[in-house]
Protein backbone atom coordinates (compact mmCIF):
# COMPACT_ATOMS: atom_id res chain seq x y z
CA UNK A 1 0.00 0.00 0.00
CA UNK A 2 1.15 3.59 -1.11
CA UNK A 3 1.67 6.25 1.99
CA UNK A 4 1.66 9.59 1.02
CA UNK A 5 4.87 11.81 3.02
CA UNK A 6 2.29 14.37 3.38
CA UNK A 7 1.16 12.60 5.94
CA UNK A 8 4.18 10.78 6.82
CA UNK A 9 6.14 12.65 9.93
CA UNK A 10 9.26 10.82 9.86
CA UNK A 11 9.00 12.47 5.72
CA UNK A 12 8.49 15.92 7.32
CA UNK A 13 11.48 15.73 9.29
CA UNK A 14 13.85 13.45 6.83
CA UNK A 15 12.89 16.91 4.55
CA UNK A 16 13.90 19.16 7.32
CA UNK A 17 17.05 17.95 8.30
CA UNK A 18 18.29 17.67 4.13
CA UNK A 19 17.08 21.55 3.85
CA UNK A 20 18.79 22.04 7.46
CA UNK A 21 21.96 20.51 6.88
CA UNK A 22 22.35 22.04 2.77
CA UNK A 23 21.52 25.68 4.24
CA UNK A 24 24.65 24.73 7.44
CA UNK A 25 26.65 23.77 4.66
CA UNK A 26 25.96 26.97 2.21
CA UNK A 27 26.83 29.16 5.56
CA UNK A 28 29.80 27.64 6.08
CA UNK A 29 31.23 27.31 2.52
CA UNK A 30 30.65 30.68 2.35
CA UNK A 31 32.55 31.90 5.58
CA UNK A 32 34.77 29.29 4.54
CA UNK A 33 35.39 31.69 1.13
CA UNK A 34 34.68 35.19 2.12
CA UNK A 35 38.20 35.96 3.80
CA UNK A 36 40.26 34.23 0.33
CA UNK A 37 37.64 36.95 -1.67
CA UNK A 38 38.11 39.89 0.53
CA UNK A 39 41.85 39.64 0.32
CA UNK A 40 41.64 40.44 -3.29
CA UNK A 41 40.17 43.97 -2.04
CA UNK A 42 42.68 47.20 -1.98
CA UNK A 43 44.40 47.32 1.41
CA UNK A 44 43.33 50.75 3.70
CA UNK A 45 46.56 52.06 2.82
CA UNK A 46 45.87 52.17 -1.01
CA UNK A 47 42.18 53.11 -0.69
CA UNK A 48 43.15 56.23 1.61
CA UNK A 49 46.09 57.12 -1.37
CA UNK A 50 43.29 56.89 -3.96
CA UNK A 51 43.64 60.62 -4.12
CA UNK A 52 46.53 63.00 -3.82
CA UNK A 53 46.83 66.50 -3.76
CA UNK A 54 50.82 67.42 -4.71
CA UNK A 55 52.63 70.91 -4.24
CA UNK A 56 54.16 72.11 -7.83
CA UNK A 57 55.07 75.55 -6.37
CA UNK A 58 59.05 74.45 -6.70
CA UNK A 59 58.85 72.56 -9.63
CA UNK A 60 61.01 75.28 -12.30
CA UNK A 61 61.28 74.95 -15.59
CA UNK A 62 62.41 72.14 -17.17
CA UNK A 63 63.04 70.00 -14.64
CA UNK A 64 60.70 67.54 -12.70
CA UNK A 65 58.95 65.80 -9.75
CA UNK A 66 58.43 62.65 -8.53
CA UNK A 67 55.71 61.35 -6.75
CA UNK A 68 54.59 58.08 -5.39
CA UNK A 69 50.42 57.53 -6.24
CA UNK A 70 48.62 54.27 -5.71
CA UNK A 71 52.11 52.60 -5.35
CA UNK A 72 54.04 54.18 -8.94
CA UNK A 73 55.90 56.80 -9.58
CA UNK A 74 54.27 59.68 -11.22
CA UNK A 75 56.48 62.20 -13.13
CA UNK A 76 55.51 65.82 -13.14
CA UNK A 77 57.86 68.15 -15.47
CA UNK A 78 57.01 71.74 -16.20
CA UNK A 79 58.28 71.47 -19.63
CA UNK A 80 60.34 74.25 -21.20
CA UNK A 81 59.19 75.94 -24.85
CA UNK A 82 61.89 73.99 -26.68
CA UNK A 83 60.72 70.40 -25.32
CA UNK A 84 56.94 72.06 -25.96
CA UNK A 85 57.82 72.29 -29.63
CA UNK A 86 59.68 69.45 -30.04
CA UNK A 87 56.47 67.48 -28.82
CA UNK A 88 53.77 69.66 -30.90
CA UNK A 89 56.16 69.31 -34.16
CA UNK A 90 55.42 65.11 -34.09
CA UNK A 91 53.73 63.71 -37.06
CA UNK A 92 50.97 61.37 -36.01
CA UNK A 93 51.94 59.29 -38.31
CA UNK A 94 55.55 58.66 -36.80
CA UNK A 95 54.14 57.47 -33.43
CA UNK A 96 54.40 53.72 -32.69
CA UNK A 97 51.19 54.40 -30.46
CA UNK A 98 48.07 57.08 -31.56
CA UNK A 99 46.37 56.79 -28.67
CA UNK A 100 46.94 59.53 -26.25
CA UNK A 101 46.53 56.96 -22.91
CA UNK A 102 45.33 60.29 -21.32
CA UNK A 103 42.64 59.47 -18.52
CA UNK A 104 41.53 63.12 -18.64
CA UNK A 105 41.12 63.58 -22.11
CA UNK A 106 40.79 60.59 -24.32
CA UNK A 107 41.80 60.83 -28.29
CA UNK A 108 44.69 60.77 -30.51
CA UNK A 109 48.30 60.91 -29.17
CA UNK A 110 49.22 64.71 -30.47
CA UNK A 111 50.76 66.51 -27.33
CA UNK A 112 47.65 68.86 -26.73
CA UNK A 113 45.72 65.70 -25.41
CA UNK A 114 48.94 64.67 -23.39
CA UNK A 115 49.64 67.84 -21.58
CA UNK A 116 47.66 69.07 -18.84
CA UNK A 117 47.24 73.19 -19.36
CA UNK A 118 46.20 74.45 -23.41
CA UNK A 119 49.80 75.58 -23.22
CA UNK A 120 51.81 72.38 -22.56
CA UNK A 121 54.05 73.64 -20.29
CA UNK A 122 52.60 70.81 -17.52
CA UNK A 123 53.19 67.44 -18.78
CA UNK A 124 52.40 64.32 -15.68
CA UNK A 125 52.37 60.51 -16.39
CA UNK A 126 52.46 57.37 -14.42
CA UNK A 127 56.58 56.45 -14.57
CA UNK A 128 56.47 52.71 -15.43
CA UNK A 129 57.22 51.71 -18.76
CA UNK A 130 54.69 50.52 -20.77
CA UNK A 131 57.27 46.89 -22.14
CA UNK A 132 57.88 44.92 -18.34
CA UNK A 133 56.62 47.67 -15.56
CA UNK A 134 60.78 49.21 -15.24
CA UNK A 135 61.25 52.94 -14.49
CA UNK A 136 62.43 55.18 -17.04
CA UNK A 137 64.96 57.73 -17.09
CA UNK A 138 63.98 61.57 -17.45
CA UNK A 139 65.74 64.04 -20.09
CA UNK A 140 67.50 60.94 -22.05
CA UNK A 141 67.41 58.71 -25.05
CA UNK A 142 66.92 59.86 -28.51
CA UNK A 143 64.26 62.10 -28.24
CA UNK A 144 65.59 63.80 -25.25
CA UNK A 145 62.07 63.00 -23.28
CA UNK A 146 63.10 59.16 -21.43
CA UNK A 147 64.53 56.35 -21.75
CA UNK A 148 64.11 52.69 -20.22
CA UNK A 149 67.51 51.25 -19.59
CA UNK A 150 65.87 47.66 -19.07
CA UNK A 151 65.82 46.86 -22.84
CA UNK A 152 65.63 50.66 -24.29
CA UNK A 153 62.47 51.91 -25.20
CA UNK A 154 62.79 55.63 -25.85
CA UNK A 155 59.90 58.54 -25.03
CA UNK A 156 59.57 61.76 -26.40
CA UNK A 157 58.94 65.03 -24.34
CA UNK A 158 55.54 64.34 -24.45
CA UNK A 159 55.79 60.90 -23.20
CA UNK A 160 54.92 58.94 -26.02
CA UNK A 161 56.97 55.76 -27.16
CA UNK A 162 58.96 56.67 -30.35
CA UNK A 163 61.71 53.80 -29.84
CA UNK A 164 61.93 50.18 -28.39
CA UNK A 165 59.81 47.35 -27.21
CA UNK A 166 57.24 49.47 -25.29
CA UNK A 167 54.05 48.84 -27.25
CA UNK A 168 52.31 51.66 -25.94
CA UNK A 169 52.74 55.67 -24.46
CA UNK A 170 53.25 56.70 -20.71
CA UNK A 171 50.02 56.41 -19.99
CA UNK A 172 48.34 60.07 -17.86
CA UNK A 173 46.27 59.17 -14.79
CA UNK A 174 43.45 61.58 -13.48
CA UNK A 175 44.69 65.12 -13.34
CA UNK A 176 43.35 68.30 -12.55
CA UNK A 177 44.68 71.53 -11.10
CA UNK A 178 42.97 72.99 -7.60
CA UNK A 179 44.95 76.15 -7.78
CA UNK A 180 47.87 77.61 -9.22
CA UNK A 181 50.65 75.75 -7.07
CA UNK A 182 48.73 72.27 -6.09
CA UNK A 183 47.78 69.51 -8.79
CA UNK A 184 45.34 67.14 -7.98
CA UNK A 185 45.77 63.05 -8.96
CA UNK A 186 43.07 60.72 -8.78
Amino acid sequence: MFVSTDSDPQGNRRDFLYVATAATGAVTAGAAVWPLINQMNPSADVQALSSIEVDISGVELGTQLTVKYLGKPVFIRRRTEDEIKAARDVKLSDLHDGDSRNANLPGDAIDANRAMDEAGEWLVMIGVCTHLGCVPLGEAGDFDGWFCPCHGSHYDTSGRIRKGPAPENLPIPLTSFIDDTTIKLG
